[in-house]
């Protein structure tokens, strides 16, 4: 277990973190006090649904009139006066995070889940715009929780009213163009102000980071991790699957993460998503297959039936009607319809499969053995899901470990623990970074040579191909956190006005190559991260022409590119040098630019 030291911080600060999930999201929180030590606490109570214990969550849902206005959202939105009122104002419903699906990133797409299988999202509403109507109910509600349960709550919400820590978790395959969304939800939610100092109050991590932390803080025994171990941590959610790996020692402590995070379209959504077309396929020539009966059985098999199954050898029910709906043909018998356990396995085949597959990649790529895999997530309370692991896991001699503390609450409480603890050192780069331009022409290079008839002319006379690939930070680097990875590059005009911004685009390859050259070679493996731009306008007084024949001029601009990786979002640097004694850095987030 993790003991902490008291905060040394100088004034109380409140740190929130929001687990937004697909199918279910929850809230923790850390009142932080000069000289107390910090203690991590949930918000266990919500709107309609205030019997609950200290692992309550509410469901993803929101419900829209026809003008875009929220009506409902989490517990409520379930209500029966609502679900009334909905169908009769034909108010628009989104659930399972459509909205999240439209954000995830687009290399997550696996063969099983197109574009065309999520629902557009009603009128110009965007998931961004949903993000935040849902972020801001989750900051009432949290508001609400603490003035209520705390002494002189009131007073306790004023003291740190400018001085509030966000901390909001995202799935591992999430990248520059999703964190970017997330930050303009939280200004849309009224969490920060659009300013740089609202954004600093901002703190992005990993699903699957923020799960190492819950682990640590509440599984793991200092004992047992004397000296370095390799584990695995898995969440498994309603969405994504994140694998985490990582190498561990609690006496003394160090974190360093030890392979590239995965991250796996194949949550419990699909899991059901599957089972509503296995339904409708087989009750399709059926007097139940009317689309309304069919989707009522997915709901009951979404909250029953799939997480009782147990053994492939025996059959599950699926409970819709009453004792005198029946149909033997269709296996349907007093409202009850039976499913062969080898139906029901079936339908998690795709989620084990792809865990397993994700296990031994990281297994492969990482640079020490795998002692420990654990499981958590809200996926993980599947017994099925555990025991099929499991059967994979022992013959390798790998231990196997399900919490059994609340592990639906992991992401939010381990997303506090990051913010607080801040225990992983370093980490592994997923891709390799750098950025397209042109090198300068070598007649002796066999690549150049292939590719001379695309040699074009610089402003100095100097001959280069375009088109090239210049890698910054390789697939596979461990960095640490103040590690920097920089690149020279220089730039070529004929006036010393086009010296005012250096300007260019952060590129990601996702390809086998550990070091690719081109970019026209795999152009479908290469995408743009961010641009980045700098103001060199104060350089270009110190920059002196070079004559060339016929009156011609040129300036060259130098700068370096650095990439700074060494959290859970990449930063973009543009250094040069001012007078030859100054070095200006321009710090720019790596943001989408679309």
């Amino acid at each position: 277990m993790l003991t902490r030291k008291p905060y040394l911080g100088l004034s109380r600060k409140l740190v929130l973190a929001f687990d937004v999930g697909t199918t279910y999201s929850g809230v923790s929180y850390c009142i932080l006090d000069p000289g107390e030590v910090p203690k991590i606490q949930g918000v266990a109570r919500y709107p309609a649904q205030e019997h609950v214990g200290g692992d309550s969550k509410i469901p993803s849902i929101l419900w829209y009139d026809q003008q875009g206005v929220v009506r409902a959202v989490g517990a409520e939105a379930l209500q029966e006066h609502i679900l009334e009122q909905a169908e009769d104002s034909n108010w628009v419903k989104l659930e399972w995070f459509v909205w999240k699906l439209h954000l995830r990133a687009k290399n997550l797409t696996d063969s099983h889940f197109k574009d065309d299988d999520i629902p557009v999202l009603p009128g110009n509403m965007s998931g961004t715009k949903v993000l935040g109507d849902f972020m801001k109910y989750l900051y009432e509600c949290a508001r609400n929780y603490i003035q209520d349960t705390h002494a002189n709550g009131s007073n306790l919400l004023k003291s740190v009213e400018n001085n509030i820590e966000f901390v909001l978790s995202h799935p591992n395959g999430w990248e520059g163009p999703q964190q970017s969304q997330i930050r303009r939800a939280a200004v849309a939610a009224g969490l920060i102000p659009s300013t740089q100092d609202g954004q600093s109050r901002i703190h992005l991590v990993t699903e699957g980071e923020a799960s190492l932390h819950f682990c640590v803080a509440n599984v793991f025994a200092s004992e047992s991790m004397s000296k370095p171990l390799g584990v695995i941590i898995v969440d498994a959610g309603g969405g994504t699957i994140d694998l985490s790996a990582y190498s561990m020692s609690l006496s003394p402590q160090s974190f360093e993460e030890i392979a590239p995070t995965e991250c796996r379209l194949q949550g419990s959504v699909f899991v059901t998503l599957r089972a509503h077309t296995f339904l409708r396929n087989k009750l399709r020539e059926s007097r139940f297959g009317d689309p309304a009966i069919v989707g009522q059985m997915k709901e009951i098999f979404d909250k029953t039936t799939k997480l009782r199954f147990r053994n492939a050898e025996d059959p599950s029910y699926i409970k819709f009607g009453t004792l005198r709906d029946k149909d033997p043909q269709y296996e349907i018998r007093s409202g009850q319809l039976k499913m062969q356990g080898a139906d029901v396995a079936s339908l998690f085949e795709p989620a084990i499969e792809s865990i397993k597959e994700a296990i031994e990649q990281q297994r492969q790529k990482a640079s020490m053995p795998i002692s420990w895999v654990f499981l958590v997530g809200g996926f993980a309370a599947s017994d099925w899901l555990f025991s099929s692991l499991q059967k994979h896991l022992q013959p390798l001699g790998i231990h196997f470990c399900r919490p059994d503390s609340h592990v639906n609450k992991a992401v939010a409480d381990g997303a506090v623990s990051y913010y607080i603890d801040h225990l992983v050192s370093s980490r592994v780069a997923r891709y390799t970074y750098g950025t397209e331009c042109g090198v300068a022409f070598d007649p002796t290079d066999p690549e150049h040579q292939i590719r001379r008839q695309t040699v074009a002319m610089g402003p100095s006379g100097m001959l280069y191909i375009p088109n090239a690939f210049v890698s910054i930070l390789t697939k596979g680097t461990r960095v640490s956190e103040s590690q920097e990875f920089r690149q020279q590059f220089f730039r070529e005009v004929t006036s010393i006005s086009e010296c005012g911004q250096v300007e260019g685009e952060i590129q990601c390859y996702r390809g086998p190559l550990s070091k690719p050259a081109w970019v026209d070679e795999q152009p479908a493996m290469f995408s743009t991260l961010c641009t980045i731009r700098a103001d060199t306008s104060k350089v270009a007084s110190f920059l002196k022409p070079t004559r060339l024949g016929g009156g011609r001029i040129h300036y060259r601009i130098k700068f370096d590119v650095v990439l700074l990786f060494g959290l859970t979002e990449l930063k973009a640097q543009v250094s040069w040098m001012e007078e030859v004694s100054f070095i200006i850095c321009c710090l720019i987030d790596c943001i989408d630019d679309t």
